[in-house]
């Protein structure tokens, strides 16, 4: 077990980040280090051609089949499987490739691809002739073309065209469909600023004050939008947190409730067991 969760930014060395890789060769080369608990400041598509028997992501094993699609978040905590069997492609980027405007960065944070308030998106597709899949090669093949005036234009259409036709498919699946409007903006104004003062802020008069609305009003649109209010998703925050410092590093539990943005030990043991129904060393016990 790591001291801490390993953390992984885009590499250098491309002028637009976005790349694909094939899968085979990350779980051949690469599978010591991927088949540890580890987070990325990038979004995953995976297209298994032969999948694995499961990869987790944050504590929730998937088990895709042959010819799926697997959509991670960023800084999701995931691991992979320890396989050499695994066939098929993933597509990597990030948000400074992608959102080149507001309007951009808006789609890609209330997307239902890549939405953690919500099971985990993936979906089969079929192997040959598939408007997804032919997207998916498309940019792949645009990125071993020569390098021109065209070239990022031509990689933002084709990914924004592939998420557009991946959101189609899982709609049609039945899966979620968040509805657009003020109470959405108000839940990822929200969501956004829960991801980055979780440790320290933890009341929702505080959260509804940078968003100037009024706490009620808040409560209304994260409950429409995600059905929970926003002390839950405060809490549901924390716990994912603690569950990830607890089964992922040798963090003390002090060190735990500390880092969280609890000043006693016993507190967050009770925050803990309140939410888990077990204390914090009989989860890490268990993981």
């Amino acid at each position: 077990m790591a001291t801490d969760i390993k953390s992984y930014r885009f590499k250098a060395g491309f002028r637009h980040e976005i790349e694909v890789q094939p899968l085979k060769k990350l779980y051949t080369e690469h599978r010591d280090i991927l088949s540890e608990p580890h987070r990325a400041d990038f979004y995953h598509i995976f297209w298994f051609q032969q999948a694995p028997q499961v990869h987790m992501v944050d504590f929730k094993p998937i088990h895709p089949m042959n010819n799926t699609l697997l959509f991670v978040n960023k800084h999701q905590v995931q691991t992979f499987q320890k396989s050499r069997k695994v066939t098929g492609r993933v597509l990597l980027f990030t948000d400074n490739f992608f959102a080149k405007s507001n309007e951009d960065l808006q789609f890609i944070k209330n997307s239902i691809l890549f939405n953690d308030f919500f099971d985990t998106a993936t979906f089969k597709v079929a192997a040959r002739s598939n408007a997804i899949i032919d997207c998916f090669t498309e940019i792949e093949k645009e990125l071993t073309e020569k390098e021109d005036t065209y070239t990022y234009d031509i990689l933002q259409n084709l990914l924004h065209t592939l998420l557009l036709r991946c959101e189609r498919a899982y709609r049609r699946l039945g899966h979620h469909e968040i509805k657009k409007g003020a109470d959405l903006d108000y839940t990822t104004l929200f969501k956004d600023l829960l991801n980055h003062q979780y440790k320290s802020l933890r009341s929702v008069r505080g959260y509804a004050g940078q968003i100037n609305v009024s706490e009620k009003r808040l409560t209304n649109a994260t409950t429409k939008t995600l059905g929970k209010t926003p002390k839950e998703m405060i809490d549901e925050r924390v716990m994912l947190e603690a569950k990830r410092l607890l089964a992922h590093t040798l963090h003390s539990i002090k060190e735990i409730g500390y880092e969280l943005g609890f000043e006693e030990p016993t507190n967050f043991i009770k925050f803990f067991k309140k939410h888990a129904e077990k204390t914090p060393i009989e989860f890490r016990e268990s993981h």
